[in-house]
């Protein structure tokens, strides 16, 4: 049952002096586990936009900006689950090579930001003596959370998986990539994820609301949720964009002198029928960001 209804959406200005192109993955992606409500996306005054769905079933949007200031806002309502990450899921069994869908083989591979390759010995000695299937997968995203600090705002775009191990810190971003290529060591397909994760039962002291990401691995047939920067199951993600790694998820692609000089994203639980997209944002009507957790459908509360 989809019993929550959450706020969803990000406000971004890019300034140029010439014209460029940007790639928006803003909109939340077709799935069973979240359903729009309402959805307004606008690309300021006159600028050209072309909508195409990639080889991971994203939908992108290529924007022509012209030079000057070029304002681009996405909001949506959208209706998620109570039910925390893989709740009630089984049959999590490792899938071999040999056996996986066409479509999902790729997914065990190195990509740019998850450098499998380089993380092979590390990952055998570290993980080789766990249960192959779910217990790896879970002991890798708590390695994972107890081993590399999160410091806010310390990402950096040319930083691979094998750079943040050696490292020791990072943002979600870093957590994910490290995850997805922990995993493929194995031949577990793991993909990168990107989204908006309000704080449903897990209050969030620094308030940050920012897009988020995460990893999806692949075992019994099914895509499972795990997010090593929080190690714990969460609720309500809306999931935006998924690919091998950052270059499939980024929010934005610029080609050409563009710089973003406003960026701001929301996602919070409201009461359902108390708002519309294009409503000013209001913080102070949200919902989450405390233990107990309110539904839509009952009006009733319970603990997270």
């Amino acid at each position: 049952m989809l019993d929550l209804t959450l706020r969803v959406g990000c406000s971004l200005i890019y300034e140029n002096t010439a014209p460029a192109v940007v790639l928006l993955n803003l909109r939340p992606r077709a799935d069973p586990q979240q359903a729009l409500q309402e959805e307004r996306l606008s690309f300021g005054e006159n600028l050209p936009v072309e909508e195409f769905v990639d080889s991971h079933g994203n939908l992108v949007y290529r924007v022509m900006l012209h030079p000057g200031r070029n304002e681009i806002r996405h909001d949506a309502l959208v209706s998620v689950s109570s039910r925390p990450d893989n709740e009630g899921w089984t049959g999590a069994e490792p899938v071999p090579p040999g056996e996986l869908p066409p479509g999902v083989l790729r997914y065990t591979l190195p990509s740019r930001y998850c450098d499998s390759d380089k993380l092979v010995n590390f990952a055998w000695q570290q993980f080789g003596q766990i249960e192959h299937g779910l217990p790896r997968v879970q002991a890798i995203s708590t390695w994972v959370h107890r081993n590399i600090e999160y410091r806010y705002a310390s990402g950096r775009p040319d930083l691979s998986a094998w750079d943040v191990l050696q490292r020791g810190y990072g943002v979600c971003r870093d957590f994910a990539h490290l995850q997805v290529a922990l995993c493929r060591t194995f031949n577990l397909p793991a993909r990168y994820i990107t989204g908006h994760l309000p704080d449903i039962g897990f209050p969030d002291p620094t308030n940050h609301m920012d897009f988020h990401a995460y990893s999806e691995i692949y075992l019994g047939g099914k895509w499972f949720t795990f997010d090593a920067r929080f190690n714990v199951p969460r609720i309500g993600r809306v999931k935006v964009s998924c690919g091998l790694d950052a270059v499939d998820g980024a929010f934005s692609t610029i080609y050409g002198a563009a710089n973003l000089s406003y960026f701001q994203v929301w996602a919070y639980q409201v009461r359902r029928g108390t708002m519309s997209v294009g409503d000013p944002i209001d913080v102070a009507q949200r919902l989450d960001n405390r233990w107990e957790i309110d539904l839509d459908a009952s009006g009733q509360t319970s603990s997270g």
